[in-house]
């Protein structure tokens, strides 16, 4: 079987460090994993979206349209743009955070009630306040491990594996400030 996943947020976020840390975990545990990201202007404040796909065999990155199991989206409009990749009955993890696009003007607005629409699509939808918990903690940059502990609630890979790929991959000096966004995003999603 081939887990899908797909994360979508604005550069700066931390999408390509969660993607890059799942696919660690996911090799870490013996599965073949493909990773592919999408991120032109992404210092710019622009989309940044991963791809991440592992399985016994995986041939490509990519998603298909309506295929991804699980999605993260680190900001609300970037889960409207991209909730098409997942399948029905796929899980969207949304953070219930605003970042107004650079390209919207005065003639185009954010939607009025982004949440809603996702929530009339065929998807299980969670909304957490991933920005919120991670300013309680200290600080808004842990905001994409307080995603990527939800996200670990959806998929197979063991807490040993993850443990040992935050202690790998996060500075000692930030590693347990992570580990508590991680904890905090499982528990907000059980």
């Amino acid at each position: 079987m081939t887990h899908n996943l797909l994360f979508a947020g604005v550069g700066g976020q931390g999408v390509v460090l969660a993607s890059e840390v799942i696919a660690l975990v996911a090799a870490a545990e013996g599965y073949d994993v493909k990773q592919g990201e999408v991120h032109g202007a992404a210092q710019r404040g622009g989309a940044v979206v991963s791809h991440i796909r592992f399985g016994e065999r995986v041939y490509s990155p990519l998603n298909l349209r309506g295929q991804a199991d699980v999605m993260a989206a680190f900001e609300t409009l970037e889960a409207v743009r991209h909730a098409h990749y997942l399948k029905p009955g796929g899980v969207l993890i949304v953070n219930d955070h605003r970042i107004e696009p650079t390209y919207l003007n005065t003639t185009v607005k954010y939607p009025d009630d982004p949440i809603g629409f996702l929530e009339r699509k065929p998807i299980r939808v969670i909304v957490l306040n991933a920005s919120e918990t991670a300013r309680a903690l200290g600080n808004e940059r842990v905001a994409s491990l307080v995603m990527l502990g939800a996200v670990s609630r959806f998929i197979p890979l063991k807490a040993d594996s993850w443990d040992k790929v935050l202690r790998e991959r996060i500075p000692a000096k930030l590693l347990e400030l992570n580990q508590r966004a991680f904890a905090e995003g499982q528990k907000a999603a059980a």
